[in-house]
C-alpha cells in the first residue's frame, strides 16, 4: 500500500523545493539594491540525482522478511539553500543579477506548474482505481 503514494510523495517533495526556489529568487529580487547583499539559491536537482545514482540497484521486497536492497523512498532529500559568495560586479558589493534572477524565476514558475499537472494526473489514476474505472 505504501508504494501506491510513492510518486504523489515524491511530487510533494519536488513541489516543496520548488516553493523554496520561488521564495529564495523573490528574495534577491527584492534586495537586488541593498549593498553587501549576496544572492542565493535552492540545490535540489544535483541532491536528488546524487541520490538516485547511489541508489540505483532497488530490490522489490513481496515479504517485510526480506532483506532490503537500497532506499525504496527519497525522504532523506532535502532542498538546500546555498549563498552566492562569488565576486559583485558592482561597487556596492551587492552579486545579484535581475535579468538571470527574473528568467530563474519565469523556469522554475514553468516546472512548479509542470509538477502540479504531473500531481493531478496521479490523482486522476488514483481516483480511478478507486472507482474501478467508472466515471
Amino acid at each position: 500500500m505504501k508504494n501506491i503514494y510513492q510518486n504523489i510523495d515524491f511530487l510533494g517533495k519536488a513541489l516543496d523545493a520548488l516553493w523554496i526556489r520561488n521564495e529564495v529568487i523573490s528574495n534577491n529580487i527584492a534586495n537586488s539594491n541593498t549593498p553587501g547583499f549576496k544572492s542565493s539559491f535552492v540545490a535540489f536537482e544535483e541532491l536528488l540525482k546524487t541520490e538516485i545514482d547511489r541508489n540505483c540497484l532497488k530490490a522489490y521486497i513481496t515479504n517485510e522478511r526480506h532483506i532490503q536492497i537500497g532506499r525504496n523512498e527519497q525522504s532523506s532529500i532535502e532542498p538546500k539553500i546555498i549563498k552566492n559568495k562569488s565576486t559583485s560586479y558592482r561597487n556596492d558589493g551587492n552579486n545579484v543579477d535581475i535579468d538571470s534572477e527574473m528568467a530563474q524565476l519565469t523556469k522554475n514558475a514553468m516546472k512548479y506548474n509542470s509538477v502540479v499537472q504531473q500531481l493531478m494526473k496521479e490523482f486522476s489514476i488514483l481516483k480511478s482505481a478507486i472507482n474501478e474505472g467508472r466515471r
